[in-house]
């Protein structure tokens, strides 16, 4: 008897994934650890979702910002999930993806960092050198 392993979450997810803390679209894989942002290290955890609505795929992505780095040394940079956590539900096929639903919904106390919101600032620790 073999052992058979499926592949649930195709890449293509997670090139349209993007991480609601820091607004990068990079994630990487530690085996029996998780899933992680590569730039915050926020862990991302992806979950079939009960209701698809007539849709290829429905996913919910788990955001939890416990492992987090340094947040609050780059709060310029980097967006705290309310209580730590957030939901999106995810709804689409490969190509075609798009953003159903926030939990908590996005409001006055909280927004997600949107995807590469921050690529044009600056790093605080950074020196502009003038030619």
């Amino acid at each position: 008897m073999s052992l058979e392993v499926l592949d649930r979450h195709s890449e293509a997810l997670f090139e349209f994934l993007w991480c609601p803390v820091c607004g990068q679209e990079v994630f990487t894989h530690i085996p029996f650890e998780g899933v992680f942002c590569k730039n915050c290290n926020t862990q991302v955890e992806l979950q079939e979702s009960r209701e698809t609505r007539g849709y290829e795929e429905a996913v919910l992505a788990c955001f939890d910002s416990t492992t987090t780095w340094n947040l609050h040394v780059d709060e310029k940079l980097r967006r705290d999930l309310p209580d730590g956590s957030a939901r999106v539900k995810i709804l689409g096929a490969p190509g075609a993806y798009k953003v159903d639903w926030w939990s908590p919904e996005p409001g006055e106390d909280w927004e997600p960092v949107e995807r590469g919101e921050f690529d044009d600032i600056e790093e605080p620790n950074e020196v502009a050198h003038l030619a």
